[in-house]
């Protein structure tokens, strides 16, 4: 999750959240990638989750992450919470999830030179203390009681606030992992066009990168328990967007969104206020309970911005976010997809002649179905499988268009970062089925197995 954005005055006009937005427009030789993945971390001779303090912790894993490669470190109320170097940050997730959001780069190679460099760093670091990490979407075996809990005054307040508008959130919170994609855009309608197409194909990344099977020990029925967890979780923050395919949909139906969605928080002086539940269009008027007479900021509004969880989002860029975290190849895999659709205008055109004829109940019940049977959902006579390999195609050509080449020019495109997907399409097997497949056969139901078998 986010760390407080920065920058920016008071707001004196309406007006100014969607040109905060529109601030985002960049040419297309000025597009760049940012990713960002999370990762259980866990002591390795007791399988538990790594607390926060002691000598294998989180907080050891931050300074060691520190003092061997130079980040600088973020803290909040004398805690390190996180790291920045370069561009990009590593921060926590709620239960100790470590994750990498990533410097904006200009092409696949170097975002998976990054990725590998970064997993290298905590992989020494790791080793150093007796811990290991794994990329699940969520934790196979701990509960909910297993988990620590993160210094960071935006999770206190968040965890109190789940409990009470949906079922899932703290599991959301605590117990989830994933792996995501930021692009830019050119203009209002590049936006509309890319955020109309990344929600309703982040059923396909859903269903390829499937790999959540487990939960609290066991099989839960479900491919991708993650995005299961995502649809009981808060709906005024949640879900499919409906209303971005609606005619007219821009900048100004997003801040309409965002403004209808209940804050958390106030980020003043290194402190969260609690804000829970309260107005933004309040705080505009000078009317918030939580800091009466005072007008927000833009950093407030980036901050609030943060809050909102659709499985596509808008900030100054867009978020595709419906992806489980995952094993190293598919940590590059993601991010090749998605910039394959998005950064080709052919590719572009190709993916929303695919979907525009979809309506709302057809693109919800491929959410639905992807978490269920990833590679075998079916919806409204649409086989998942047969989409996702028209979908790989089209963000194939798209990489092959864009020609960026790599490895000192021996690579002449990003295309084979999509390998692992073109495997995942010829067995019809996401990693969700390998992992089922080891559970029912050599494990021999032995859940523990997967932390040896399929840690970094």
């Amino acid at each position: 999750m986010s760390i407080p954005q920065s920058g920016g005055g008071p707001i004196e006009h309406p007006d100014q959240l969607a040109e905060y937005m529109a601030s985002g427009e960049k040419p297309a030789a000025d597009w760049r990638i940012g990713t960002e993945h999370e990762k259980f971390g866990y002591c390795k001779d007791t399988l538990k989750p790594l607390p926060y303090d002691g000598p294998r912790s989180i907080r050891a894993m931050l300074e060691g992450l520190r003092d061997r490669f130079g980040w600088e470190p973020v803290l909040e109320q004398g805690h390190i919470i996180g790291l920045t170097k370069g561009g990009g940050n590593v921060s926590l997730e709620p239960g100790g999830q470590l994750e990498l959001s990533g410097a904006p780069l200009e092409n696949i190679h170097q975002t998976c030179d990054e990725v590998n460099e970064h997993l290298r760093e905590v992989q020494v670091v790791a080793d150093s203390i007796g811990a290991r990490f794994i990329g699940l979407g969520a934790a196979p075996i701990w509960r909910h009681e297993d988990m620590p809990v993160m210094p960071k005054g935006r999770y206190r307040l968040m965890t109190d606030y789940m409990g009470r508008v949906g079922t899932h959130g703290t599991q959301m919170m605590y117990r989830t992992c994933t792996v995501q994609v930021n692009l830019d855009y050119a203009s209002e309608a590049d936006m509309v066009q890319k955020l109309r197409v990344a929600v309703a194909l982040q059923p396909v990344a859903t269903a390829l990168f499937a790999n959540s099977p487990f939960f609290e020990g066991k099989p839960t029925g479900y491919k991708s328990w993650r995005s299961r967890i995502w649809r009981d979780l808060d709906p005024a923050r949640t879900g499919m967007v409906p209303f971005v395919f609606d005619k007219g949909f821009g900048y100004q139906a997003w801040v309409d969104y965002i403004l209808d969605v209940p804050m958390y928080f106030v980020y003043r002086d290194g402190k969260y206020i609690d804000a829970l539940g309260q107005s933004f269009r309040d705080f505009m008027a000078g009317r918030l309970p939580a800091l009466p007479g005072e007008v927000p900021t833009l950093s407030d509004w980036a901050d609030h911005m943060t809050t909102a969880f659709p499985e596509a989002r808008v900030k100054k860029f867009i978020e595709m976010r419906g992806a489980d975290g995952g094993p190293w190849r598919r940590l590059c895999a993601l991010p090749a997809l998605w910039v394959g659709l998005m950064y080709d205008q052919g590719a572009l055109d190709a993916a929303w002649d695919l979907v525009k004829g979809w309506d709302a109940e057809t693109r919800e019940g491929l959410r639905v179905a992807a978490s269920v049977d990833g590679l075998q959902a079916r919806v409204n006579g649409i086989a998942m499988h047969d989409l996702a390999r028209e979908v790989v195609a089209i963000s194939e050509a798209g990489l092959r268009a864009r020609a960026r080449p790599g490895a000192g020019g021996m690579l002449p495109d990003e295309t084979h970062f999509l390998n692992t997907l073109r495997e995942t399409l010829e067995t019809g097997k996401t990693p969700a089925d390998e992992l089922l497949e080891h559970f029912h056969g050599d494990w021999q139901g032995d859940l523990t197995r997967i932390y040896a078998d399929y840690s970094y």
